[in-house]
């Protein structure tokens, strides 16, 4: 359904080349109703999530404009609710953060608070990459994979992999793991904004402000909760051993040589420090960028 194409696109502040607009200008063409855009607005800006949880306000502007260009180029009576819309949008300022909700296949949103810049605070840790959405996907198709079982993420950046894993796969512990002091500050918050409660004592835990879908979601708080800060470069065996992971995750950590070498490394470390002897199982996705990173990945993991 159209509608719906149009939302989940919009939530997630996709890129808007990516949204269905030939066929909405299809449609409009051959029906000028103004119904369905009335629609899209509901769905999108309009929408409760979206309302309570923004995207930016230039994607908001720029969406808005686009879709009050494709309803006057038809012959529809002029919708005041879309030019309303677009003034309240033009008297916001314009702001550092803003909200992404991923609508996972059981209807449930992920939130995160995201930072607007790509690469911000020195770290490109404070955005949701590709990779991390693909493996939220796969995990969810292969929740046995993760069912009662302790959880290590690499590289969480601000959770959206992890996030879903607990919503959707019930592990039994979860553990979120970064370096960057402001990644982890925004992994908390992104956390607890989805309705978690952390172990307490857990690293770099900050109360957070958001009261956010706390209340509902009280029902899968079957996993412990961990924020753990790894240095993967000065990790001691004593960290690790406290770990005890049964699956390792990692989402586009494979993109620089030198981070490659560190992270073999380290799951190096990980596969011998398990009491019982049996190493973890592993899974990494990642956006091949450069070939040649790819194969130092594979000839690394080789040797």
């Amino acid at each position: 359904e159209l509608g719906t194409r149009f939302q989940r696109r919009f939530l997630a502040a996709r890129q808007l080349p990516s949204f269905p607009w030939p066929e909405l200008e299809q449609k409009l063409r051959t029906s000028p109703d103004s119904s369905l855009l009335v629609d899209i607005l509901h769905k999108t800006i309009l929408h409760p999530l979206s309302v309570k949880y923004p995207p930016s306000t230039k994607y908001r502007r720029c969406f808005l404009t686009e879709l009050i260009k494709k309803h006057e180029s038809t012959a529809a009576e002029p919708l005041d609710e879309l030019y309303d819309t677009l003034a309240d949008i033009l008297k916001e300022e314009e702001s550092t953060h803003c909200y992404k909700n991923y609508l996972l296949p059981t209807g449930e949103p992920v939130t995160l608070s995201e930072s607007v810049a790509i690469i911000s605070g020195g770290t490109t840790g404070l955005v949701t990459w590709d990779a991390a959405l693909h493996l939220a996907e796969w995990a969810i198709e292969n929740s046995a994979v993760f069912s009662n079982r302790t959880v290590l993420e690499l590289g969480s950046g601000i959770g959206f992999t992890g996030i879903a894993i607990c919503k959707t796969c019930k592990p039994k512990t979860y553990i979120f793991s970064d370096y960057h002091h402001c990644v982890l500050k925004q992994l908390t918050e992104n956390i607890c904004l989805n309705g978690f409660v952390l172990e307490p004592g857990t690293t770099q835990h900050i109360q957070t402000e958001s009261q956010g879908q706390e209340a509902q979601a009280t029902h899968y708080q079957n996993p412990k909760l961990i924020v753990a800060e790894l240095d993967w470069g000065s990790v001691t065996e004593k960290q690790l051993l406290d770990l005890q992971p049964d699956v390792i995750i990692a989402a586009d950590v494979v993109y620089d040589p030198e981070i490659i070498l560190v992270l073999i490394g380290m799951l190096q470390k990980l596969s011998t420090s398990r009491a019982d002897r049996k190493p973890p199982e592993v899974y990494i996705a990642f956006t091949i960028r450069n070939p040649d990173t790819y194969h130092l990945f594979q000839a690394e993991l080789g040797k």
